[in-house]
C-alpha cells in the first residue's frame, strides 16, 4: 500500500493490497503452532522485520498494551496491528484469520477426542505430544524473553510474577502489583523499565506506516461510540438471550457466562486466560478433569493461532456431556462455537475502542513504564503455566499444598515418568540445538509415543 508522506488519512487497501493483507495474516496464523511466544516471534519477524508494517517501538508498545488488557494478547496484538495498518477492515481480517484455522482444527480434534481419546492411537499421540509441547513452550519462551526482558528490572519483575503465579495469587493482583511498580519506577525518574531504542533495518529508520499519527488513529467521540455499541451488542447478545430463555442453570448459559468472565477478568495474556479457564472449568464447574484440561492445552498448542482456542474445547466437552435434548455432537459443536465467540469477540471491542487513545499516549513515560512492567509480569505467568504443564507431563502425581493465603503444586518425585522425561529431553535438544520446527518435532514425538505404546513401555 502506497503511503504519501505527511498524508493523514490511510485508505482501505486496494484489491492487490487486500490480497497481500489476507496472505500475510493467514501466514501468521498458520505459522503459530507452538504457543503465544512462538506466535509473537512470528509476528515480529513478518510484520516488523519483513513487511515493516509497524516499527519495533510501536510493536512492543502495542504488545505491552495488549498484555495489560484482559484476554489473549496475541489475538489482540493481531487486531491492533491490523487496525493500525489498514483500519477496521484490517483489524477484522487480522483477527478473523488469526482465529479461523485454529478454530477449525480444534473442532476437528474435539470430535476426535470424544470418539477416540481412549483408543490406542489417541493415547499414543498424547504420550508423545505432551513432552514435545513442553519443549516447544520452553524454546518459544526463551526466544520471546530475549526480546522482552531487556533489563535487570524486567527480569526481576518477571521472577516476582512467576513466584506469585506459582503460589496461585489472583492474576489481577499480580498484574496490578506490576503496574504499580511501573508507576513508581517512572515517578522516581529511574529508566530501568524503558525499552532501548532499536536501530531499524538499513539504519535509516523503520518504514512505520504511521510514523505520523494517521487520521483514523486519532480519537473521535463518534468512532468511540460506534465501536462500543457495535461490538458490545455482538458480544453480549448470546448470553442475554440464553439467560432469558433457558435460565442460569443451563449448560449453554453457563458456558457463555464463564467465557464472558474469562474474557474480562483474565488479565495477563494467553496463558493467564488458559490458567483462569482451567481453574474454573475443572475446579468450579467440574466439566473436565485436570488430565483432560492438560490434554486440551496440548491440543491448543498443536493447532494454528492462539492457545486460547482451548476455550472451544472446554465448551465442546461441557455441552457434549450435558446435551439436554440435542444430539451430543451437535451440542458439543454449539458449545464450542459459543465459547469461542464469548472469548474472542471482546478482543475486537477492547482494541477498536481504546487503540486510538493509546496511540496518542505512546510516548507517555508513565504509561510506557507501567506497560513494560505488565509485560514483564506476563512473561513470569507464561513461565508459571509452562511449569504447571511440565509438572503434569513429567510426573504422574501432583500434591496440592493449601493454606489460607496461597496454594502450591508439589510433584511426587517417586512418580516421575522416565519416558516422558526422555522424550522431553530429545525434543528440547531438537528445538534448542538443531532449530527443528514445531511441526516436525510434534510429528516425530507422536511417532515415538506410538512406538512406546506398541512396545508396552508406556500407557
Amino acid at each position: 500500500m502506497a503511503v504519501v508522506e505527511g498524508q493523514s488519512a490511510v485508505h482501505a487497501p486496494a484489491r492487490s493490497d487486500f490480497a497481500d493483507v489476507v496472505r500475510i495474516w493467514a501466514q501468521v496464523s498458520a505459522a503459530g503452532i507452538g504457543g503465544p511466544a512462538l506466535q509473537l516471534a512470528t509476528m515480529h519477524r513478518l510484520l516488523v522485520q519483513s513487511k515493516r508494517w509497524i516499527s519495533e517501538e510501536r510493536f512492543f508498545h502495542a504488545l505491552s498494551y495488549c498484555i495489560a488488557l484482559p484476554g489473549p494478547e496475541t489475538q489482540q496484538l493481531a487486531v491492533y496491528i491490523g487496525w493500525l495498518a489498514h483500519r477496521t477492515l484490517g483489524a477484522v481480517i487480522a483477527g478473523g484469520l488469526f482465529i479461523l484455522p485454529g478454530a477449525i482444527c480444534m473442532m476437528a480434534m474435539s470430535f476426535g477426542y470424544v470418539s477416540g481419546a481412549d483408543s490406542a492411537l489417541g493415547k499414543a499421540i498424547f504420550i508423545g505430544v505432551r513432552p514435545a509441547i513442553l519443549a516447544i513452550m520452553l524454546e518459544a519462551m526463551i526466544r520471546f524473553g530475549r526480546h522482552v526482558l531487556h533489563s535487570k528490572w524486567m527480569v526481576a519483575l518477571a521472577g516476582a510474577a512467576f513466584c506469585g503465579a506459582f503460589l496461585k495469587l489472583p492474576f489481577p493482583v499480580i498484574i496490578g502489583g506490576a503496574a504499580l511498580i511501573g508507576v513508581g519506577v517512572a515517578l522516581s525518574g529511574t529508566r530501568g523499565l524503558a525499552r532501548p531504542m532499536a536501530a531499524p533495518p538499513g539504519g535509516s529508520g523503520a518504514a512505520d506506516l504511521h510514523a505520523e499519527l494517521a487520521d483514523h488513529a486519532r480519537p473521535r467521540l463518534g468512532q468511540f461510540l460506534t465501536s462500543l455499541a457495535t461490538w458490545l451488542t455482538l458480544w453480549l447478545t448470546p448470553p442475554i438471550m440464553l439467560l432469558a430463555i433457558f435460565g442460569p442453570e443451563n449448560v449453554f448459559t453457563q458456558i457463555a457466562l464463564l467465557m464472558g468472565k474469562v474474557a474480562t477478568m483474565a488479565v495477563g495474556g494467553d496463558y493467564a486466560v488458559v490458567a483462569y479457564a482451567a481453574e474454573q472449568s475443572v475446579h468450579s464447574y467440574h466439566w473436565l478433569t485436570s488430565r483432560e484440561m492438560q490434554e486440551g492445552i496440548a491440543m491448543g498448542e498443536m493447532v494454528p493461532g492462539t492457545i486460547i482456542i482451548v476455550t472451544q474445547f472446554v465448551g465442546f466437552i461441557a455441552a457434549f456431556r450435558d446435551p439436554g435434548s440435542l444430539p451430543p455432537l451437535l451440542a458439543g459443536t454449539l458449545g464450542g462455537l459459543l465459547a469461542s465467540w464469548m472469548a474472542f469477540c471482546p478482543c475486537f471491542l477492547w482494541i477498536l475502542l481504546m487503540a486510538p487513545f493509546i496511540e496518542r499516549l505512546r510516548r507517555n513515560v508513565l504509561l510506557n513504564s507501567t506497560l513494560q512492567a505488565v509485560t514483564a509480569a506476563a512473561v513470569g505467568m507464561i513461565l508459571n503455566l509452562s511449569v504447571w504443564f511440565g509438572l503434569r507431563t513429567l510426573f504422574h502425581h501432583i500434591d496440592r499444598i493449601r493454606s489460607p493465603h496461597f496454594r502450591v503444586d508439589i510433584p511426587d518425585l517417586t512418580s516421575i515418568d522416565p519416558w516422558a522425561l526422555a522424550l522431553f529431553a530429545c525434543a528440547a535438544i531438537a528445538v534448542l540445538r538443531f532449530r527443528t520446527s514445531a511441526v516436525t518435532t510434534l510429528f516425530v514425538s507422536s511417532a515415538a509415543g506410538m512406538g512406546l505404546l506398541l512396545a508396552g513401555l508406556a500407557g
